[in-house]
């Protein structure tokens, strides 16, 4: 899947000179806690977040008042405080690689760029979603996870099974072990009990680790 299927389109955004406290208004009032900093021509030159924001603002602690505070807070502008160097993707870019590339680099967001302009963004509320979708996790059922023998055919023979009695399947999601010859797999299916299930997939798995219906 790619980001473009994915990404908010046409995010809300601020230009650099307007103030923290314009732009923490504008955020809370979008319900967003990020926005992408774009300049007279729409090209994006940073972004700045309500954490940047928090760690600029003087500490509650300090001598000053709340007048000077948020004069000081006035005077400060976007364009001083926010991040320039975003790491940016293009609308083809897979899912996967826009997951991996926010893990590998700490980063909550993504904007995406065509032809220098902002189209688009992820965020990890994005992802989340990508991942409850890939769970089935908004679907009852049964769902099992168990160790297979890393091998070709093994999730065929399984998936053969579940069909020939009918089984639905909700969501398919294959992970790494510990140990290199094996896999662990979860899956979550319709139109089975528990101990059905166990039984129809018992004949193909090395080990059974969970089974729950959720």
């Amino acid at each position: 899947m790619i980001i473009e299927r994915r990404m908010t389109r046409n995010p809300v955004t601020c230009n650099p000179e307007i103030s923290l406290a314009d732009a923490t208004a504008l955020m809370k009032h979008e319900k967003v806690s990020r926005l992408p900093v774009l300049d007279k021509e729409r090209h994006l030159v940073g972004i700045i977040t309500e954490k940047d924001i928090l760690y600029a603002s003087p500490s509650p602690a300090t001598s000053l008042s709340i007048h000077e505070m948020a004069y000081l807070l006035s005077k400060l502008t976007v364009g001083k405080l926010m991040n320039k160097k975003v790491v940016t993707i293009e609308k083809t870019t897979t899912v996967e690689e826009a997951a991996r590339t926010m893990v590998d680099q700490d980063l909550s967001c993504l904007p995406v760029i065509e032809n220098n302009k902002l189209i688009g963004i992820i965020t990890k509320t994005d992802m989340f979603k990508v991942l409850l979708e890939l769970f089935g996790a908004r679907h009852f059922g049964v769902r099992v996870t168990y160790i297979v023998e890393d091998k070709p055919g093994t999730i065929a023979h399984i998936t053969a099974a579940l069909e020939k009695q009918g089984i639905d399947i909700i969501s398919f999601a294959t992970f790494m072990g510990t140990d290199p010859s094996n896999s662990i797999l979860t899956m979550k299916v319709q139109g089975a009990t528990m101990t059905e299930v166990i039984e129809i997939i018992k004949p193909f798995v090395t080990q059974i680790l969970d089974v729950q219906e959720v």
